[in-house]
């Protein structure tokens, strides 16, 4: 299981700074350490780090999460250093 850690330029799991976080009222939370693809059917597909029904790395694209509608959202920057779950 890798750690959400806030450090003074932003949110980190493990040695991975995170660039963009989403989150959702299931409880979820989309946490992009990296931009695999520019364009992926359309849509970005990030790199990154899932807390949902397990902690998993993997990858996920803008697509799916916008696929989800009003249900999930993109975390502000001003929150991000905040955002996940912290066990």
């Amino acid at each position: 299981m890798s750690k959400l850690e806030t450090r003074e330029d932003g949110l980190y799991i493990g040695d991975s700074k995170v660039i963009k976080g989403w989150e959702s009222y299931s409880g979820w939370y989309w946490f992009a350490t990296e931009l695999e693809q520019k364009d992926y059917g359309g849509s970005p597909l990030w790199f990154g780090y899932v807390q949902g029904f397990a902690n998993e790395w993997g990858t996920f694209s803008q697509g799916e999460l916008d696929a989800q509608g009003w249900r999930v959202w993109e975390i502000k920057d001003i929150d991000l250093a905040h955002a996940g779950r912290r066990d």
